[in-house]
């Protein structure tokens, strides 16, 4: 993901709700969240280039995802950060050990912050501190930079979810329209990030339209207080064009994941 909301215990029977886009060249190769070959438990979409998932959900409520973090340097490294979000989800250790792990080879990973939990809590890898961190009961939003940082798509989906929710526009379609927002922010709001400004304009608003390059998936996935699981993600082309949606189920009476009616 390039930007990710974390409600946790914000919502009336709703105790995680993940809410977040993905950006991405539009060459690199794809696949819309499904379960994975292997291991059905799990469901995620999957970059076929690399073999690791942006944003991963398993069926007891074990789940990942990772945002880059913006250096303005190359960020060539030996191994994918997506395979972070496969390897937590896909394993047993505890949030505590697996982020200890991680931060022990962070050097080995292109810069990134990393999202993961399960029914106990949420934890949060701050890639430009290398520090691990459980996240407490609010609303979080994590994109690009440290994950203090106030940059305007952070802040702007933050005040707009939080009076959506207050306003009781709580479905699906209320929510996900929070990520189709391409407002631009004023060039003196914008981070200096090292890439220039022409760029950090380009990357600005929460929702990029490219013709090379731009949001790829927008993702919600809301956990109900019975653990019931619901995962929704849109798909796009270049220029923001919607390519597919899916909409899965997992209902905590049989615990595996289905196509929604």
């Amino acid at each position: 993901m390039c930007i990710l909301l974390i409600a946790i215990e914000a919502l009336p029977e709703w105790p995680l709700l993940l809410l977040g886009n993905r950006d991405e060249f539009h060459a690199r190769p794809s696949a819309a969240a499904e379960s994975w070959r292997g291991a059905a438990d799990c469901l995620g979409g999957l970059d076929l280039k690399a073999g690791g998932s942006w944003l991963a959900q398993r069926n007891d409520g074990r789940f990942a995802s990772v945002t880059n973090l913006r250096s303005g340097l190359p960020a060539q490294a030996p191994r994918s950060r997506g395979a972070l979000v496969r390897e937590f989800v896909v394993g047993s250790e505890s949030a505590q050990d697996f982020g200890q792990g991680v931060l022990d080879h962070i050097d080995e990973y292109g810069p990134f912050n990393l999202v993961f939990g399960d029914r106990s809590g949420v934890s949060l890898i701050d890639g430009s501190s290398a520090t691990l961190q459980r996240l407490q009961a609010g609303i979080h939003v994590v994109g690009n930079g440290p994950f203090a940082s106030a940059w305007p798509k952070v802040e702007r989906l933050r005040t707009r979810f939080t009076s959506a929710i207050r306003k009781g526009d709580r479905d699906d379609e209320s929510l996900l329209s929070l990520l189709a927002d391409t407002t631009q922010p004023e060039d003196v709001e914008l981070p200096d990030t090292g890439v220039g400004t022409h760029l950090e304009r380009v990357l600005a608003p929460i929702f990029i339209r490219g013709e090379h390059y731009g949001t790829r998936a927008s993702t919600l996935v809301m956990r109900h207080e019975d653990g019931s699981l619901f995962f929704r993600e849109r798909s796009f082309g270049p220029m923001g064009q919607r390519t597919s949606e899916v909409h899965w189920e997992c209902l905590a009476i049989d615990g595996e994941w289905r196509l929604a009616e």
